[in-house]
């Protein structure tokens, strides 16, 4: 469990995970030794899972972006694990959940255009044995992406 500290390290490291230990030292009002320690500790249990950058698709060529509910045929446990290594391996997909609701699966996925998605549908996900069929919705504009967790 965290602090009220640890959210506040939380996020400026969200913010900006390039920050350095001593500025973000002063910024939670911390020496820097016992800011170290902490991160350590938030790394060590799982809370700060990774750190990365965030790429802005359509500055490298991905305009099109959809969000596919996916329908599958079968429920059987063969066939799911085989969809999920699938969509776990596909460059396409950036995210898959599995949810409640009339469709079993939820994709996002980019690609750089219509051609594109269309080659990604019948060349990789409708191939796959267990997909009965899925619906597409277009991202027209994103309102809200990449935001901080906060508790």
């Amino acid at each position: 469990m965290t602090d009220d500290r640890d959210r506040q390290i939380l996020t400026f490291l969200q913010r900006d995970c390039r920050i350095s230990n001593a500025e973000l030292a002063e910024a939670v009002g911390m020496s820097a030794s016992a800011l170290w320690r902490r991160v350590r500790a938030l790394e060590d249990t799982g809370v700060i899972a990774r750190y990365g950058a965030i790429v802005n698709p359509e500055a490298i060529g991905l305009d099109f972006e959809a969000i596919v509910h996916v329908h599958l045929t079968r429920h059987d446990p063969e066939k799911i694990i085989e969809f999920i290594r699938a969509v776990e391996t596909s460059t396409v997909v950036q995210e898959c959940y599995a949810t409640t609701g009339q469709a079993d699966y939820h994709l996002r996925v980019l690609t750089s255009d219509l051609a594109a998605y269309n080659h990604f549908l019948e060349e990789f996900l409708f191939r796959l044995p267990a997909v009965s069929s899925a619906q597409t919705n277009v991202v027209l504009r994103t309102i809200k992406r990449d935001r901080p967790v906060t508790a």
